[in-house]
């Protein structure tokens, strides 16, 4: 707007628009924002000291070149049945010159027409132009545009390619004037209401409300131009709205919204994507507490597994003590005094008849449940594995190619597939055998320090038969040296109860270290076990939290920046 001269109040609402053009900018540049989306912000920032930009869009051969050349009065941009514009056409005022290209690459001219001391006009290829980087030139001009003039040819009015143009033009809030060129290839009034009604109505449902629209023959009004003759008077009603009811006022209004706009857009644009990322991230969420769901689980059967495994073990060694109790009262009576001074049959006939195969049993046990276990980790890491597995496949990720490296989706992707990677591999190289054996080794270590000295390196059978017969025989007293005190009458039942009362105390002693070693070297497993699970998981876990918080307060900032540009544009639209 440098050549009009702003009220107060304007230059104020300009200042105002810069700032959160600027800021909304900054925001997106922060985050994973398409660099000619911060681009198209920047230069919407620049608009606003620049020239009103009148944009010139439509099929080629719709005659977009023609109507320029009309409202300038001369034949000054080439025109022809094949598409002649193949580059971006910046009109402005000024002595006629060879044209000169920009920063952007666009071809600058100009020419001495007293309307281009008012605005800029934007000569642009056709949207269906053959080579479609051309059209892409299109595309990436519209949102610098103050105006849109449409135009479509009443001999093919309003195609497909055309609605699809129209459609993205409306999404960054531009203002649209249609124009129907070569009406004069029509027949008749009744065939150009047709085709007006026909537009008019199509247009109108695409852009939510009813645009100005002119039918016109840009070819008639340049060519009584070119004899010095008044344009027809369809002509004259385009070039009178153009240059007086959109006179500077309203220049000023659209010059100042248009901006608004395309922030408006892309506020929009980028919360729906914070919102489809914050949809992905609480699904993650829901995938992790459904992991650590399944590890509470994983926790609470292995210790209901350990219960009924300890109460299994237990009734074998109540067994043994109820057999052993039965020995005694066999054993210790004055019938049998000269088979108790015989120390080593006594103790052979106590371990085969009291003891037995109780080791044997009891490391059975022990077996199926480090089996059990083994198999129960091996089950959570393919789980887990699994719920990894589902997160690499979704939707949004099969977008990632027009994300920049390094961004949300990129990093996610890679996140879930090193790490479902790393889980594959543990299910694939889950030795069950070697995990099993170590728990062995593990519980017969521990039980090894509570041992005699000459445990070594035997069997967890043979540790278990080696620690029940030293804590029985401590216990029975039939070792004492020649049972002297049988030959006393009390001294017998006296010694019968003790022995049985012993051995009830020192195999209650056993069985509480024995659980205390299950216990322990199981509770360390399932520890150790939920903690590599966990640990797998973490940086996943990490990425998700971190991503969510960011994300939610992006959209929070989103929110605001728009609510402010509706605010802004309220005021515009009130009257700048």
């Amino acid at each position: 707007m440098e050549h009009t001269l702003l009220s107060a109040r304007q230059a104020e609402l300009r200042r105002r628009e810069r700032r959160l053009l600027h800021r909304l900018a900054g925001v997106l540049a922060g985050w994973e924002a398409d660099p000619k989306d911060v681009r198209t912000l920047q230069d919407a920032a620049d608009q606003l000291d620049e020239f009103f930009l009148l944009v010139v869009v439509g099929e080629f051969n719709s005659g977009k070149s023609a109507l320029i050349n009309a409202l300038l009065g001369e034949r000054y941009l080439a025109e022809g049945v094949t598409p002649t514009t193949a580059q971006i056409h910046i009109l402005r005022y000024g002595d006629k010159a060879e044209p000169r290209r920009d920063e952007r690459g666009a071809w600058v001219v100009t020419y001495p027409a007293d309307i281009l001391r008012e605005l800029h006009i934007v000569d642009t290829p056709g949207t269906n132009a053959v080579l479609r980087e051309h059209e892409a030139i299109s595309r990436d001009f519209v949102p610098r545009s103050d105006l849109v003039l449409f135009v479509t040819s009443a001999d093919r009015p309003f195609t497909e390619s055309e609605r699809a143009f129209l459609e993205h033009i409306r999404d960054w809030g531009k203002k649209v004037v249609l124009v129907i060129n070569k009406v004069d290839l029509l027949e008749g009034e009744a065939e150009r209401q047709a085709v007006v009604a026909f537009v008019r109505d199509h247009a109108s449902r695409l852009l939510d409300t009813a645009p100005a629209l002119f039918p016109l023959s840009a070819k008639q009004a340049l060519a009584a131009r070119l004899r010095g003759e008044p344009v027809p008077p369809d002509f004259r009603a385009f070039e009178s709205y153009l240059f007086e009811t959109l006179g500077e006022a309203e220049r000023v209004r659209l010059k100042l919204s248009a901006p608004l706009g395309v922030a408006r857009r892309l506020v929009r644009l980028y919360r729906e994507r914070v919102e489809a990322k914050l949809h992905l991230l609480e699904e993650d969420l829901e995938t992790l507490e459904q992991i650590e769901r399944q590890l509470d689980l994983y926790r609470q059967d292995m210790e209901q597994e350990f219960e009924y495994h300890r109460l299994r073990v237990e009734s074998l060694l109540n067994g043994m003590v109820a057999r052993g109790e039965a020995f005694f009262d066999e054993t210790l009576r004055l019938t049998q005094v000269l088979g108790l001074l015989n120390a080593r049959a006594l103790r052979r006939a106590f371990e085969q008849e009291v003891i037995g195969n109780t080791p044997e049993q009891i490391e059975a046990h022990v077996q199926e449940m480090i089996d059990w276990m083994v198999e129960r980790e091996a089950r959570q890491w393919r789980a887990l594995a699994r719920h990894l597995g589902r997160r690499r496949h979704s939707e949004l990720l099969n977008e990632v190619g027009h994300e920049a490296a390094g961004g949300f989706e990129y990093n996610r992707q890679q996140l879930l597939h090193r790490i479902g990677r790393a889980t594959q591999q543990v299910v694939a190289g889950y030795n069950r055998q070697a995990e099993a054996a170590k728990l062995v080794a593990d519980v017969q270590a521990a039980l090894t320090q509570m041992a005699i000295a000459e445990a070594g390196a035997i069997g967890l059978g043979a540790l278990l038969k080696a620690l029940l017969v030293g804590a029985t025989a401590d216990a029975t007293g039939l070792l004492a040296a020649g049972l002297l005190g049988v030959l006393g009458l009390g001294i017998l039942p006296y010694r019968r109860n003790r022995a049985k009362a012993d051995l009830r105390r020192k195999v209650g002693e056993l069985q509480s270290r024995l659980n205390r070693v299950l216990h322990d070297t199981f509770a360390h497993e399932v520890e150790r076990s939920a903690r590599r699970l966990r640990d797998t998981v973490a940086p996943y876990a990490r990425f998700v939290h971190a991503e969510h918080k960011r994300l939610q307060e992006l959209g929070h900032t989103l929110d605001t920046i728009g609510s402010e540009v509706d605010t802004l544009l309220a005021e515009v639209e009130k009257g700048a």
